[in-house]
């Protein structure tokens, strides 16, 4: 198997099951989620190996994404994928805009503000209704950013470092260890 962390790209996890004929509710992760009918995905469930597949069908769901594999067709087949990570191949992904992104580009970034400085390393992200979440950990603790324009100055990928401009009292100066 290739190494996975340099030739995928994480886009996705498994979150439950749909209907009868096999459809994993796939969870985008934050970022974009570039899923399609006709590019392979990798399935990589902890405590396995990874599984390659070419997706059946691939439709919108309600903030996420329904996934049926190619003969895997049935709620039987496809129980054992809940809670595995969805990755593709990094060829198959389309490049992102300039202000967009992919999770698995930016895990691992040195998060600074334009104020307070460097408050830390994005460690993960999760979704809310509203909008996209970084978890951040640093000097500060752990500080959840709101993934929106406003607070989004610029994401580096040559200096592997994204810089925020938060608003007063989000992250507290007195929080620093």
């Amino acid at each position: 198997m290739p190494k996975i962390d340099k030739e995928f790209l994480l886009v996705g996890t498994v979150a439950g099951t749909h209907g009868l004929r096999g459809d994993l509710k796939v969870r985008p992760l934050a970022g974009l989620c570039p899923l399609s009918a006709d590019k392979m995905v990798l399935l990589r469930v902890a405590d396995r190996e990874p599984e390659a597949h070419i997706p059946a069908r691939v439709a919108s769901h309600k903030g996420g994404y329904l996934l049926r594999l190619q003969g895997l067709e049935h709620i039987d087949s496809v129980q054992r994928l809940i809670g595995a990570e969805v990755l593709m191949r990094r060829q198959d992904v389309p490049e992102p805009e300039p202000d967009e992104f992919y999770w698995g580009e930016v895990q691992g970034f040195v998060v600074r503000d334009v104020s307070l400085g460097e408050l830390g390393t994005l460690d993960d992200t999760f979704s809310t209704a509203a909008h996209d979440i970084f978890v951040v950990n640093g000097s500060y603790g752990e500080v959840l950013i709101p993934v929106v324009e406003a607070f989004l100055v610029e994401v580096d990928r040559v200096q592997k470092c994204i810089v925020v401009d938060l608003p007063e009292g989000l992250v507290q100066k007195s929080d620093a260890l």
